[in-house]
């Protein structure tokens, strides 16, 4: 069978999903995988860039989207002629967009069926862009089948009538590599470097690790870096007055991802929710100790994972929890735990759908 697997983002984990689950694809038998990103990707600007069958040119603005969204009905037969050149026989959306229905009125003209990999039902409290949870949903009534990273996600689009009788995919996120395996945790032999890292919204519960912190008091065995793009808030004002506390409002491009993993010994998820998380699963790539929040899927993507350490959305919670990895870090071996790989999921994926649409 021969996949194709799409994601226009220009950056963030969005492309890195899609070239790593097309790497997994391409290494199976008797299956073959092409990609599709973004021309304007980062990915595609980094030291070893990912082999890109069809590139396509989306936006660098907001105005540049409008022009694109303008001119969508123009592109579809021209897209669907490459697609045809492709000849794929099923295509995978890895993360949606806001240019996703141009492939996929391009896909149906050349009678190519795709999925969709949900990895958010709903928008999360304060995060989102304006109408991308329409043009996902639009998205979603379109596609020939989903795919589901966490049976909460599933149930969500389950209970938002999104399913029916169409294939609904099961699988899992796998560990996410930004680089090269980094030195273990504690191997500075200093003071135990505890990351928050990723946007900086509402529901990420930074107010909680700020509470969580006040409560755990100053220590002079740790510090903490709490890094990722968003709004200024009073929140994050917090953060900063707290000692030992670092605030970088800022976005961290691709190639700086393993350095800033590296740095850490462990992550902290303090999510008033989650559906999963990216950010986890390139910490546990980098075997970085995780302390995490029991909300939505987080449970489900971290509660075998001898690096996690979970804890209940309170700060009381969440100061026990950091209070226990600074007295007693997991063990050595946890590092070695085998681990779910990209093949796995992909043989996985790719079985289902086979299955499902040979019926």
């Amino acid at each position: 069978m021969k996949f194709l697997v799409w994601q226009w983002g220009r950056r963030g984990a969005g492309p890195r999903y899609a070239v790593q689950l097309a790497d997994g694809l391409r290494g199976l038998d008797a299956t073959t995988a092409m990609l599709s990103l973004s021309t304007q990707a980062e990915i595609l600007r980094s030291a070893h860039p990912p082999v890109c069958e069809l590139p396509f040119p989306t936006y660098g603005s907001l105005a540049g989207f409008l022009v694109r969204l303008a001119l969508m009905p123009l592109q579809i037969g021209s897209l669907a002629a490459r697609l045809r050149a492709l000849r794929p026989d099923v295509a995978i959306c890895a993360m949606p967009g806001p240019l996703d229905l141009l492939m996929a009125r391009a896909l149906h003209r050349a009678g190519v069926p795709f999925l969709v990999v949900v990895h958010d039902a709903d928008l999360h409290p304060g995060d989102g862009l304006p109408l991308q949870m329409t043009l996902q949903r639009r998205l979603v009534q379109e596609a020939d089948g989903l795919i589901a990273l966490t049976s909460h996600v599933a149930a969500h689009l389950r209970a938002q009538g999104f399913v029916g009788n169409r294939p609904l995919i099961m699988t899992s996120l796998p560990p996410m590599t930004f680089g090269p395996l980094p030195e273990p945790p504690r191997a500075h032999g200093g003071k135990l470097r505890l990351l928050s890292f990723g946007r900086l919204r509402p529901y990420k519960g930074l107010d909680l690790l700020a509470d969580a912190l006040r409560l755990l008091g100053p220590r002079p065995d740790l510090e903490v870096r709490v890094v990722g793009h968003g709004p200024e808030s009073a929140v994050l004002d917090a953060l900063r007055r707290t000692p030992g506390v670092s605030v970088e409002n800022r976005w961290v491009p691709e190639a700086e991802v393993g350095d800033l993993l590296a740095w850490s010994d462990a992550l902290v998820l303090s999510h008033r929710e989650a559906s999963q998380s990216g950010v986890a699963a390139a910490a546990i790539a980098a075997r970085r100790w995780l302390v995490a929040t029991r909300v939505g899927g987080m449970t489900e993507q971290l509660g075998d994972e001898p690096l996690a350490r979970m804890c209940d959305p309170t700060p009381e919670s969440l100061s026990a929890v950091l209070a226990q990895l600074l007295d007693n870090p997991p063990p050595p071996a946890a590092q070695d735990a085998a681990r779910t790989t990209w093949g796995d999921v992909a043989a996985d994926m790719a079985g289902q759908i086979r299955a499902a649409f040979a019926r």
